[in-house]
């Protein structure tokens, strides 16, 4: 007998989550929002005794589950140890910034929110997310995605297999002084390149500025850099790969975050997009 195709969307709030399931839907999913995760094994042994039995369904869990989504890691791990089922975990999230823009937007409440949301809930729920994101199988970041590209990911990945052109390439710049992103992967730290605030003439720019990103280019140590970091990159991508991961989050630091770490985070983004790899990129300081 074929194994039932069971695919579990989860992931920040406000990220993406039903715009994914109505790409499953429109594909013919049997699509469950929300469902309590305990009710999970009684829903396939129902779709085993129906008459017409359900090839491949999505079970859409998050923060408004309560109580019951403490429970969702234990579902999961059972579903994926069950030899009759094909279980695949995508995880769906997105920046900060960019759900409070989202949630203020639509004029929305979130649901871990009394009032407005805030960058203290949107954390909350992070946190609270963190063991499900270690276990998904994709994780796909909506930060600088529109519904249309949110779908074109989603298809590369269930559609088209898990090969160099699935495998998605967050790259982002930040300033050591706000922090370092949580969910960074790779953090490469660009200070050891001479810093172009220094100069009155670029001072004021940023890493996007043709002037300030040929300053940073012509510096030999950053040629080398660059070389290297591409040639570790192709070296670990396929063995990403061949792990069962498909995404790998790369941090591009420097002291403000306003001209090295964009500009490298630039280049590294151009190279990479022109070997064929999907790549997303946000300056997250400027």
């Amino acid at each position: 007998m074929e194994k039932m195709k069971l695919v579990v969307v989860t992931g920040l709030s406000g990220a993406g989550k039903t715009n994914a399931m109505d790409w499953f839907e429109d594909r013919g999913y049997y699509c469950v929002d929300n469902m309590p995760p305990a009710l999970i094994t009684n829903f396939i042994e129902l779709t085993k005794s129906s008459k017409k039995q359900i090839e491949k369904a999505v079970f859409v869990f998050d923060a408004r589950g309560g109580a019951y989504f403490s429970d969702m890691k234990e579902y999961i791990n059972l579903l994926k140890s069950d030899e009759n089922i094909d279980c695949r975990i995508l995880f769906i999230e997105a920046s900060e910034r960019a759900l409070i823009k989202r949630f203020n937007e639509t004029r929305r409440a979130h649901p871990l929110a009394t009032g407005s949301t805030t960058k203290e809930v949107i954390a909350a729920e992070r946190e609270e997310l963190k063991e499900i994101r270690d276990l998904s199988d994709y994780i796909i970041d909506t930060t600088n995605l529109k519904v249309a590209e949110l779908k074109q990911e989603i298809s590369k990945i269930f559609e088209q297999g898990s090969d160099k052109s699935s495998f998605l390439i967050n790259i982002k710049s930040f300033g050591y002084k706000r922090g370092i992103p949580i969910e960074a992967d790779l953090v490469l730290d660009m200070r050891f390149i001479p810093n172009p605030y220094y100069l009155p003439s670029l001072k004021r720019l940023t890493g996007n500025n043709k002037k300030v990103s040929a300053y940073v280019l012509r510096q030999k140590i950053t040629q080398d850099f660059i070389k290297a970091e591409l040639e570790m990159l192709e070296m670990l991508i396929p063995a990403y790969i061949k792990e069962g991961k498909y995404h790998l989050n790369i941090a591009f630091g420097c002291t403000g975050g306003q001209h090295r770490s964009v500009a490298m985070a630039d280049i590294i983004a151009k190279e990479l997009r022109a070997k064929g790899y999907r790549v997303t990129l946000e300056h997250r300081d400027i």
